[in-house]
């Protein structure tokens, strides 16, 4: 099991120190943005939508590595899917992060994000990315934050 924790770490670590699609993106037609403001994490990603097609995204933002390595992941596990692919493949993503149980039919270099279920407050870092991408693929140009309002 160790070996398997070294490699998802691993994973992480090489996802945060040179993050994948790290751009602005100029043949974007949406753009999503979001902050957590309990650690800092501040992230703009960019999709270029083709009908119901997400046939590229990037993201730019600062934040702590599990938020930078998920919105690099996210990159490339969102280019050339549907916005229902997409927010299917969140919903494995989330329920992954929160509790640690990865589906062994869907295994990919998400899988890596496992471990994040054993730091609760570390969940909002995985999927900040995420929800800006699926806001601005439904058009929704609101940022997203992870605190509630008055939190």
């Amino acid at each position: 099991m160790q070996d398997l924790t070294d490699l998802y770490q691993s994973v992480i670590l090489d996802h945060n120190r040179r993050p994948r699609n790290y751009k602005v993106l100029p043949a974007a037609n949406r753009v999503g943005s979001g902050n957590n403001p309990m650690c800092g994490d501040q992230i703009t990603v960019y999709v270029q939508l083709d009908g119901d097609r997400l046939t590229d995204v990037s993201f730019q933002g600062s934040g702590c590595a599990i938020s930078q390595a998920s919105a690099s992941l996210m990159t490339l596990n969102l280019k050339g899917k549907t916005v229902a692919e997409a927010e299917a493949i969140y919903a494995n993503l989330h329920r992954m992060v929160t509790t640690g149980k990865v589906d062994e039919d869907n295994l990919s270099d998400l899988a890596a994000l496992a471990g994040v279920h054993q730091f609760p407050a570390r969940i909002k870092c995985a999927t900040l990315s995420w929800h800006a991408a699926l806001n601005a693929a439904k058009g929704d140009e609101k940022p997203v934050t992870t605190e509630k309002p008055g939190d």
